[in-house]
């Protein structure tokens, strides 16, 4: 492998690295470091970058491994957040101006469990404003950029940038939130790889919310390999999150290379199939020959718990609710300040009557046994991740009510498995005539995240989907790039 090409390198080839002496931390958190400042504002993936901090800690992180302390498997590799993550002394914005102020005074407690592995936080990644959309346009601090195209195109939302940097191989690792697919969603548009995980597996504690029925935290990589290392250390019992507590931690690792053999896998034939692009079907069909060819049974089944879930969240009547409760303060204070790509959707939520957001609410739990029941023989649904591949950006940001639609045709595939309860992995499956990604849904029952990231991992070692970069020659400004008085 080549040496100067550390960003090309998977989780575990950089750790092997690290330890062998090809490199110290410092050394690889400057390369990463470097990218970021050439690439900065052709792509605009971040909003903070704390290169002093990044090199203390990665001088931290070589002293211990000399002194023949090994953190762990992910000892010394760049990571970054989304901006909902609070990190000790900069501030959380949820992707609002009006929240500069809002200066975390401890880390979140993922950001802590990563840092306590010997990780390195180069920065926060742009978000959607409150995570409030599946698009991923921001109109107060800009939207970040596809890499696959140098027109500008949608990165998906709402963790926007996590997945911008991880695509253009800025940081090998960010962390996003999914709430009704904001991990998926840009994880597909962009190329990459992103695990939702069940609620109650991983710590939302340091989070800005959205919904807490439905906020979960997951990670954006390049391989499923890497998501599982990095879900190894995110997940647990915390605390200040009663949801995860009692639920011991799952080891992923152990089996994710079992293969396939024998899983029986299923085409859900429901809503998930309705108006799908024709390349985008053709490209995620055609995965069940490639797991079939691996030894799994693939099926096609009934599945109309979808179709019932889409049914009971009209207008995203919980989710926009429980928002409109956290964010009510800038909503009814400072509406004209707020990006109206959000705030005129989000404002909505407080004409939600409480016998509706019960009812809803009671209906949900009803459902989610009946899919337990339905999937007790099956161990993975496969639909695609996005019905549509990324649109261009101008049409989204000028007209409202196409951003309305074509926000609720990005999260309808995504949005069911949140409703569900359901684990879901998008991985990338092909690529348009137009040279955009395509993401394949692997959905597992709850708390089977070892079940799909064995799936996930399977189909990439008989890929190369996941391996395919975008040419970057269109973002390439090292004239302009990151300085300390970058916003």
């Amino acid at each position: 492998m080549d040496r100067k090409a550390y960003h090309e390198w998977d989780l575990s080839s950089l750790a092997s690295g690290l330890r062998r002496g090809e490199f110290t931390c410092v050394e690889l958190t400057e390369h990463f470091l470097s990218r970021i400042r050439r690439f900065h504002e052709g792509l605009n993936a971040f909003i903070r970058v704390d290169e002093d901090r990044a090199l203390a800690q990665a001088r931290a992180a070589d002293l211990a491994l000399r002194a023949g302390r090994d953190l762990g498997p992910l000892h010394g590799i760049p990571f970054a957040v989304k901006d909902l993550f609070d990190v000790r002394g900069l501030p959380t914005t949820a992707g609002c101006r009006l929240l500069e102020g809002n200066v975390a005074s401890r880390d979140a407690a993922v950001v802590r469990r990563l840092l306590q592995s010997g990780m390195i936080l180069v920065g926060k990644t742009h978000t959607v404003q409150f995570a409030y959309s599946g698009i991923g346009i921001n109109l107060h601090y800009g939207t970040p950029r596809n890499p696959w195209k140098a027109e500008p195109h949608i990165p998906g939302g709402s963790s926007s940038g996590s997945a911008v940097a991880v695509a253009a191989d800025l940081v090998p690792v960010a962390l996003g939130t999914d709430t009704g697919g904001s991990v998926r969603i840009p994880a597909a548009l962009c190329g990459v790889t992103g695990l939702k995980t069940t609620v109650g597996r991983v710590s939302r504690a340091g989070v800005y919310p959205l919904s807490w029925s439905l906020d979960s935290v997951g990670p954006l990589c390049r391989t499923v390999e890497d998501a599982a290392l990095v879900y190894q250390i995110l997940q647990g019992s915390d605390p200040m999150d009663e949801t995860t507590w009692g639920r011991p931690p799952q080891d992923v690792l152990q089996g994710l290379k079992r293969g396939v053999r024998g899983l029986r896998l299923v085409f859900a034939e429901t809503v998930f199939w309705e108006g799908v692009h024709p390349e985008v079907e053709q490209a995620v069909r055609a995965c069940g020959s490639v797991l079939e060819g691996l030894g799994a049974r693939v099926e096609s089944i009934p599945f109309p718990e979808a179709e019932e879930a889409r049914r009971l969240n009209p207008r995203g009547l919980i989710i926009a609710a429980e928002a409109y409760t956290i964010n009510r303060k800038w909503l009814e204070g400072h509406f004209d300040d707020l990006d109206p790509l959000v705030a005129y959707r989000m404002i909505k939520g407080k004409e939600v009557p409480a016998f509706e957001y019960l009812e809803n609410a009671r209906a949900w739990e009803r459902l989610r046994r009946s899919v337990v029941e339905t999937l007790r023989d099956v161990d993975a649904i496969l639909v695609p991740t996005t019905p549509i591949p990324a649109m261009p950006v101008g049409p989204l940001e000028k007209d409202r009510d196409l951003y309305a639609e074509r926000n609720i045709t990005y999260l309808r595939n995504t949005s069911i498995g949140n409703i569900l309860n359901l684990c879901g992995l998008s991985v990338p499956c092909g690529f348009t005539s137009e040279g955009l990604p395509v993401g394949l849904m692997i959905y597992g029952k709850p708390f089977d995240e070892e079940t799909i990231l064995r799936v996930g991992w399977a189909f990439q070692q008989a890929t190369s989907w996941h391996q395919s970069r975008p040419d970057l020659a269109w973002a390439d400004r090292p004239d302009l790039a990151w300085t300390a008085e970058s916003p």
